[in-house]
């Protein structure tokens, strides 16, 4: 089976000067943890909702909230990501995407074309929902 039956189709991406208010307001509206960073169209790096945590300060929303912390979400989404991430095509099998995950401390795979364009991204939970269906299936 390759990546392409299994990765999660629409993505949600966001640009190196986009403000980690914007990120914020993307993380706390959906349920997925990662961002693809585009640079000129073609991937730069991913922005996790960990990165974010990191970045900003743990007061904001809180009654102890300053100005001070709040200018926190002025920083930028380059000073945050990591770069040159892991990818694969979505022609690969899904057992090489296992290995990644084995080899690798990420929780997620950007899947690109031959440009380095996005198409897709594999979770380690989206390898996990096929072989918990594949189970219940042979059951």
């Amino acid at each position: 089976m390759n990546v392409k039956k299994i990765m999660t189709h629409s993505i949600v991406t966001v640009e190196l000067d986009d403000s980690l208010k914007m990120v914020k307001e993307i993380f706390d509206s959906v349920s997925f943890h990662h961002l693809l960073v585009l640079d000129e169209g073609k991937l730069f790096g991913i922005v996790s909702d960990r990165d974010l945590l990191k970045a900003i300060s743990p007061n904001i929303g809180q009654a102890a909230e300053t100005e001070k912390d709040l200018a926190t979400l002025n920083k930028r989404v380059h000073q945050v990501l990591s770069r040159k991430p892991i990818t694969v095509s979505s022609q690969a099998d899904i057992y090489d995407a296992i290995a990644i995950f084995n080899e690798n401390r990420i929780s997620c795979i950007p899947v690109v074309d031959e440009n380095n364009v996005p198409v897709g991204i594999l979770s380690w939970r989206d390898i996990l929902k096929v072989i918990g269906t594949k189970r219940k299936k042979s059951k």
